[in-house]
């Protein structure tokens, strides 16, 4: 920074540009003249542009079709989940993790479950972990799958999306059976889950398991060797190990760098330690690696909820907290202690316990963690969410720079950013 301030030069006089960096002319703190002296054109590539998949934006100085730098601009969503946070009995915090990244809510919840459980000493029965593995590959499944297919479609393939779509509404059916939502799905409790697995969610996951793969190889087929799809993403946007590793990044954008980072081996949580799985790689961090590794995980996480399944220990599917749980409904009726229970967690007058913890799991695009500090009141002093999303975004710019306006879409594409992470 100090060299590229110690660069700077006034104009001459009359010149309403504004200072200069080494031969680029600057306004406010974005170049208006290319090297060779040629004007630039400011693009807004968001915040509402069907191309960006989310409410953000990105303004570019553009030398014609080339990038020659960019500005993230984040924020257009206004949610301040955090702050809403500090003002909410945890129960009720579930149902904003949900809206963090929408493509696989699960995940988000059971993080912040397994967070609230750290703070209170809760032990969660072995049936419940794995119910929950079951729900959070599920979830990594459908998140992929949604990356991968409009990545396909950004570069102009829109016959893979529609295949997978279908397998992501199956999906979809077993988290209605688990919780009755599909999208924003406030899935699970602190101590474990809502309901026990019933034999219709049973039933779907199997046929989701006897029908997924050929489906799959179905998307692969159309795209993994496709020479317009290989030569709009190899080369394109590339993230090398040291870069990754100074902008934080974490998730498939990581480990399609070559360095193999997942929390559920790093700091297995849930029983992962039970599952047997591998963690696909990349080499150059570009978009086709980042393209491969997420159809690597895709089947990986397949693997893991068919061990789970068929693997599924007996016993209760919730722990025995009465003071965070809720009580079954027919309890409620009939039980004068389970009517009080009821009350007091649904109207939020049970004080946590003093305490700070952090907490993280492997969320669709890396680590999602949570930094819940507890003064004893009903409601978190603070809560910090780390949004995977958030830190990598960061990288966007350099990324982008020196390439076409086409190749900034495929970039954007390719690292899943959800537009719900960057504004807690």
């Amino acid at each position: 920074m100090s060299e590229e301030v110690s660069n700077i030069t006034p104009r001459e006089p009359g010149n309403v540009m504004g200072p200069q960096v080494g031969n680029l002319a600057l306004k406010n703190g974005v170049p208006t003249v290319s090297e060779d002296g040629r004007e630039l054109t400011t693009l807004n590539l968001g915040p509402t542009h069907p191309a960006t998949h989310g409410i953000f934006q990105n303004i570019l100085q553009m030398d014609g079709e080339k990038i020659v730098s960019g500005t993230p601009t984040i924020g257009y969503i206004h949610r301040a989940f955090e702050k809403i946070a500090e003002r909410r009995p945890l129960y009720q915090i579930t149902t904003l993790t949900d809206r963090m990244n929408y493509c696989s809510s699960p995940i988000n919840n059971m993080g912040w479950h397994m967070t609230v459980e750290k703070l209170l000493g809760i032990e969660v029965p072995k049936r419940a972990q794995y119910i929950r593995v079951i729900m959070m590959e599920l979830a990594r499944i459908a998140d992929h799958l949604i990356c991968n297919s409009i990545l396909g479609v950004d570069s102009g393939a829109f016959t893979g999306f529609l295949y997978v779509m279908q397998k992501r509404e199956e999906i979809y059916e077993i988290y209605e059976e688990m919780c009755g939502a599909r999208l924003t799905t406030n899935m699970g409790r602190f101590g474990g889950m809502e309901r026990d697995l019933s034999n219709e969610a049973i039933r779907k996951t199997r046929e989701f398991i006897r029908t997924f793969p050929a489906v799959m190889q179905e998307f692969e087929k159309m795209l993994n060797r496709n020479r317009i799809f290989i030569d709009r993403t190899v080369g394109v946007g590339p993230v090398s190990q040291e870069m990754a590793l100074q902008y934080g990044f974490t998730g498939p954008n990581l480990r399609a760098a070559g360095i193999d980072y997942d929390m559920r081996v790093m700091s297995p949580y849930s029983s992962y330690e039970d599952f047997d799985f591998d963690i696909p790689v990349g080499y150059t961090g570009d978009t086709y690696d980042r393209y491969m590794v997420r159809n690597g995980e895709i089947w990986e996480s397949f693997k893991i909820v068919q061990q789970a399944l068929e693997n599924l220990p007996e016993g209760p599917f919730h722990a025995d907290a009465p003071e965070f749980y809720l009580p079954p409904k027919q309890e409620v009726y009939r039980n004068m202690e389970a009517l009080i229970y009821h009350f007091k967690i649904v109207m939020g007058e049970i004080p946590i316990p003093v305490g700070e913890v952090y907490h993280s799991v492997e969320g669709g695009n890396g680590e999602l963690g949570f930094h819940l500090i507890s003064d004893g009141g009903r409601s978190p002093y603070r809560l910090k969410m780390r949004r995977p999303c958030y830190i990598f975004y960061q990288a966007y710019p350099e990324m982008c720079k020196g390439v076409t306006l086409s190749d900034a879409i495929i970039i954007l594409s390719s690292m899943n950013v959800i537009a719900g992470e960057l504004d807690a």
